[in-house]
């Protein structure tokens, strides 16, 4: 099953990953940044529905030096004292919240469009892959459109969320340390989507599912 992910992924393909029934119980679709179209934008808030995000390996963020959010917020919590109040000490499923700033690249306009949004993310991905991190601060904006969250070092054999099980497989891919992922959300209920009916897509739409169990285990293998 792994191996037909990665090869999913090399193509530009998503894949669909659910993360644990101890954790958030989430679906998320999967895709390389660098593969990253306005058609995937499109299918992500039309068939997912959650928040189109942008892990970013812990390489990577380190030299492009993006900070978590929470950081941020406790650095400027002298200035705007509610900033502390706001702290995330009470996340159910996790320990540290994975989000950092937001980003829109400088031709974008609103921003916020499958263009705009896929512009950002495909330039992001570029100056990462071609080691261009010092031109982050002259190619984007912030705040934008576009939400990067900063995976742990150590990926998954340290926290075991999307975030870094989307780095995870981009490692295995042989493919830029960016990706993109989105939750899969429930029409019906309000809630995260039923996992048979992930698995349900995934079959009608020809797209691999897969447990983080299984991906975690082939990222250990991978790394032994």
């Amino acid at each position: 099953m792994i191996q037909e992910a990665l090869k999913s992924l090399r193509k530009g393909e998503m894949v669909l990953v659910f993360d644990a029934d101890n954790r958030e119980r989430e679906t998320d679709m999967i895709v390389a940044a660098e593969h990253i179209t306005p058609e995937h934008i499109k299918v992500m808030r039309n068939d997912a529905g959650g928040l189109i995000c942008v892990p970013v390996s812990h390489e990577n963020s380190e030299k492009l030096g993006i900070p978590y959010m929470t950081d941020v917020m406790n650095e400027a919590s002298e200035a705007f004292p509610v900033l502390g109040k706001l702290s995330p000490y009470d996340i159910p499923y996790d320990e540290k919240s994975a989000f950092s700033i937001t980003v829109n690249h400088r031709k974008t306009f609103t921003g916020i469009t499958d263009n705009d949004r896929a512009l950002t993310i495909r330039e992001l991905a570029d100056i990462c892959r071609d080691g261009r991190h010092s031109e982050f601060g002259d190619l984007f904006r912030s705040p934008g459109h576009v939400t990067l969250l900063r995976a742990t070092d150590g990926h998954v054999t340290r926290r075991k969320g999307h975030t870094e099980m989307s780095i995870a497989l981009m490692e295995m891919a042989g493919l830029t340390g960016v990706a993109v992922c989105c939750e899969m959300m429930d029409d019906r209920t309000g809630n995260s989507l039923p996992t048979e009916d992930a698995m349900r897509y995934a079959r009608e739409h020809d797209l691999i599912f897969m447990s983080g169990a299984d991906l975690i285990e082939s990222y250990r293998e991978f790394r032994s």
